[in-house]
């Protein structure tokens, strides 16, 4: 099996934060220590806001599948065809109706 380059990223970035979880358990690095460093803040910050935006993604491409999926109407959108199309039969009728009754009054 063979690694690409995005694989071994995320494996090096996981790697990573299990090294600075590891320290931290350790006593080795303080929470407080990583956070007073900007740099180390600001490189935390990015990982998390990337992840947070990966993830962001997948459930909206899990979210976007399953609504394409369906390939099939719900009873409940099939009820609502159905009555959508008795209301238009009655439009016609009842413009039916009116223009015969305008015809009869004219007649008259």
């Amino acid at each position: 099996m063979t690694l690409n380059r995005w694989t071994l990223l995320w494996i090096i970035v996981v790697a990573i934060l299990l090294l600075v979880l590891a320290f931290e358990l350790l006593g080795v690095v303080t929470l407080e220590d990583l956070i007073a460093n900007p740099i180390l803040f600001l490189i935390a910050f990015v990982i998390v806001a990337v992840l947070s935006a990966v993830g962001a993604m997948f459930i909206g491409v899990f979210v976007t599948h399953r609504i394409f999926s369906s390939t099939d109407f719900t009873p409940f959108e099939r009820e609502m065809l159905s009555m959508r199309q008795e209301v238009r039969a009655i439009k016609e009728r009842l413009e039916e109706l009116l223009d015969s009754s305008r015809e009869a009054e004219k007649k008259d």
